[in-house]
């Protein structure tokens, strides 16, 4: 029934009023009541003494009797919401005013009497003869004398004729009046309680609505909603922080998807281009199996020779596709340092001198300066280098091969030129694909190889990018940038 926090809370109002208005009406209905009961005793606070007074009650220091019947009599005619009555020292009931047969004590209790003789505060109930457990207020005084009492006058204020217009006038007017009036008020806070928690929920709804639309939506699509600051309330706070959590978890089911399209890319390219090598290998392979006898040693020698090569390949096609796939996944993590830039290309081109010898190429170093300090991984940048340097070596014969630096303010532009036979302008966009390759086998820049993209991303991940630029038949230029390494002075940022 209750299945929605708005009718929980509705109703959650709705009970609470109800207790509150009980609560309300019996305390109010219980502070009128003393309230009138203190008003009428204070004001007829010394009725009793007046009546010994203006009646004559008292002659001669003693009760006159006549004069105290004819005040019962003309009281009971022009005054019947009170009762007198005439009571001994112990409180017995001598003679009285109401009806003979309605009185049902012989006497009253002096405590409350004594009490409000010696000025206690008001109102003060005592026994009301007319009945066995009722209390009223009171009036009383000694007579004939507080000298010398010999009884008390006692004058119950509210009696029973009192009663009986009091209880018509409260149930004809008075109730039905504050009934209404509790009913309207109860009405008029439920209403505005109702429309109250509305306006509160109305936002938990339009929350829960997102939550199931993000749901609905495979938790891939999201639209941010909630405009209010985390200094909201707590519907706010609740609502921005959603927001947060699904943006974060779209952020990862992205992330989780480009981790999935390069695993697919890279058990494609690792089916597709491992392919030939191995099918090689296997030719190979099985032509030392099924030739054996056929062939002599020195042809076995050269297969073997052969197959060899090809599982080198194989090798380091492997490795070097495991190493792209950890740049392109970010996997890899950047260990910066400063370090001496061309120093490092002096220490790489060493590699490469007896290859350049044997093609009669001239691999030298230019800088302007020897100390050119950046800010990178040193052993990606040297793989970079390596790649660079090695890729021109394929493509170049009798010719030369440089690396120039620039240094700008903030960073060192490292450019590796050769006089090579160069690339066509319409294979210079791909040079950075997978295993890729020109028609003309003697023209291209890294034949069936990875270096070019790996050398690609590393560039990438240290926030730069490699240019190249190349003129057929007269040498191609690859250019990349790094950042100045900071002073000792200057705090290095973590990668």
């Amino acid at each position: 029934m209750f299945r929605t926090l708005y009718a929980k809370l509705s109703f959650s109002l709705v009970l609470l009023l109800l207790v509150v208005g009980v609560i309300y009406a019996f305390i109010t209905l219980s502070n009128a009541r003393y309230y009138h009961q203190e008003v009428i005793q204070k004001l007829n606070l010394d009725l009793a003494k007046n009546l010994v007074m203006d009646r004559n009650l008292v002659e001669s220091g003693r009760i006159n009797q006549p004069a105290l019947k004819e005040t019962f009599s003309t009281y009971m005619v022009i005054n019947p919401s009170i009762e007198i009555y005439l009571l001994d020292l112990d409180g017995k009931i001598l003679s009285y005013s109401a009806d003979p047969g309605k009185v049902k004590r012989k006497g009253v209790s002096l405590a409350p009497i004594k009490a409000f003789l010696s000025g206690t505060r008001l109102p003060l109930l005592g026994d009301d003869p007319r009945s066995h457990d009722q209390n009223k207020v009171f009036s009383v005084t000694p007579v004939p004398s507080s000298e010398a009492p010999e009884g008390y006058l006692y004058v119950v204020l509210r009696g029973e004729q009192y009663d009986d217009i009091e209880r018509f006038i409260n149930e004809s007017f008075l109730l039905r009046q504050s009934g209404w009036t509790l009913v309207g008020s109860l009405l008029l806070g439920l209403l505005a309680g109702l429309i109250l928690f509305y306006k509160l929920t109305r936002r938990l709804n339009q929350l829960s609505e997102n939550m199931d639309d993000f749901r609905g939506g495979d938790f891939s699509q999201f639209e941010t909603i909630s405009k209010q600051q985390i200094q909201g309330d707590e519907i706010d706070q609740l609502a921005t922080t959603f927001d947060e959590m699904a943006q974060r978890i779209v952020m990862q089911l992205d992330d989780l998807k480009h981790q999935d399209q390069l695993r697919r890319e890279l058990v494609a390219n690792v089916s597709h281009d491992l392919r030939t090598p191995v099918a090689i290998l296997h030719g190979y392979l099985e032509t030392l199996v099924l030739k054996d006898e056929a062939l002599n040693d020195g042809e076995k020698k050269k297969y073997r020779q052969l197959a060899l090569k090809s599982s080198e390949r194989l090798t380091l096609l492997i490795s070097e596709l495991f190493e792209l796939t950890c740049l392109e996944a970010q996997e890899t993590t950047l260990n910066c340092e400063p370090f001496n830039l061309a120093e490092l290309a002096q220490d790489i081109t060493q590699k490469f001198q007896l290859q350049a010898e044997k093609k009669q190429i001239s691999l030298s170093v230019e800088s302007t300066t020897t100390t050119l300090f950046v800010y990178a991984d040193i052993s990606l940048i040297a793989r970079v280098l390596e790649n660079l340097i090695g890729n021109a070596m394929k493509c170049t014969s009798h010719g030369s091969i440089n690396i120039q630096f620039k240094q700008h303010e903030a960073s060192v532009l490292t450019s590796v030129c050769d006089t090579g036979h160069g690339i066509s302008p319409q294979n210079l966009p791909h040079i950075f694909e997978r295993f890729y390759q020109v028609a003309d086998n003697t023209n291209r820049p890294q034949p069936g190889g990875l270096g070019l993209p790996i050398s690609q991303k590393i560039i990438e991940l240290h926030g730069g990018r490699i240019e190249v630029s190349s003129v057929p038949n007269q040498g191609t230029i690859f250019s990349f940038s790094l950042s100045v390494a900071p002073r000792k002075s200057e705090v290095v940022p973590e990668t």
